[in-house]
């Protein structure tokens, strides 16, 4: 950790963690952290102004929605949600994508045929009507999300896996592990793998970040999360009603969205340069 930190010597890359960590912190605490109960209703405050506007309640700081639940609390509970969604998105499409890029650049042939036709299908088929698809045939819902997230994210990361296994698999370290005896896994997850690793990062850290624009995108057509669970998304979509008469309702959410991507990308361009050894010198 100690030579990890000093080659995370990126400003912007440390301030992309400390925001991150800060957002994971909310969410882990948020039963802590959260004033109300963010389910409960109170019709008699529905719609009262953040405490820097006239005709707040003390109690509700950040204001409350039309159904009188507090603002602030849906917006901590949110960020469990939306930072689940991030993470699980990125594995699950990373895993599959990886696999199958490091499986096409490497042994090549017609399984890298097979495997390039899947990824250029995926990326020419309009991300919102696959969404669409899959929400309509598996129903909408937590899981079924990340499902139709997944099959649309996973093609970025075969297609950047396939493009570098090809350029490093006749280098000549690979090629002495080749001819040391080293079975095909071990060149694969020992020698192959930790190489293209920081250029994974980054396209695992925008694609964080997209899968978070996408959740609160699917949700604010009513597509993602069931309204009974507070996700920013959600909470757009609610509040869009009033866009135009109560703009803290749209802008709260809005705020923390463009926050957490932008610490997620600004942390993968730190990780990359930390762990890239093209890049350690500088």
């Amino acid at each position: 950790m100690r030579d990890f930190w000093r080659r995370f010597r990126s400003r912007s890359g440390r301030t992309g963690l400390y925001l991150f960590v800060a957002l994971l912190i909310v969410a882990l605490a948020a039963p802590v952290l959260a004033p109300h109960d963010p389910y409960k209703q109170a019709v008699v405050r529905r719609l009262k102004p953040p405490v820097w506007m006239e005709g707040s309640l003390p109690a509700n700081p950040l204001g409350t929605d039309q159904l009188g639940r507090d603002n602030l609390s849906r917006l901590i509970y949110g960020a469990r949600i939306s930072l689940f969604v991030g993470a699980a998105t990125v594995l699950g499409a990373g895993v599959l994508g990886t696999l199958l890029g490091i499986l096409a650049g490497y042994f090549g042939g017609r399984l890298d045929y097979l495997i390039s036709t899947f990824i250029n299908a995926a990326w020419s088929f309009p991300f919102i009507l696959l969404a669409l698809i899959i929400v309509a045939v598996l129903g909408a819902g937590l899981q079924n999300l990340i499902i139709a997230l997944v099959a649309t994210s996973w093609a970025s990361f075969a297609r950047l896996a396939r493009g570098e296994v090809m350029a490093i698999k006749n280098r000549e370290y690979v090629r002495a592990a080749d001819a040391l005896g080293a079975r095909t896994p071990r060149m694969l997850f020992k020698h192959v793998l930790p190489n293209i690793a920081s250029s994974l990062l980054v396209i695992g850290s925008i694609e964080f970040g997209r899968a978070i624009l996408r959740e609160s995108f699917l949700s604010f057509l009513g597509l993602g999360v069931p309204p009974s669970i507070p996700s920013w998304g959600g909470i757009l979509s609610e509040a869009r009603a009033y866009i135009f008469t109560m703009w803290w309702l749209v802008t709260l959410p809005g705020i923390l969205i463009f926050v957490t991507t932008l610490s997620v990308n600004l942390l993968g361009d730190g990780l990359r340069d930390a762990f890239d050894p093209r890049l350690r010198g500088r």
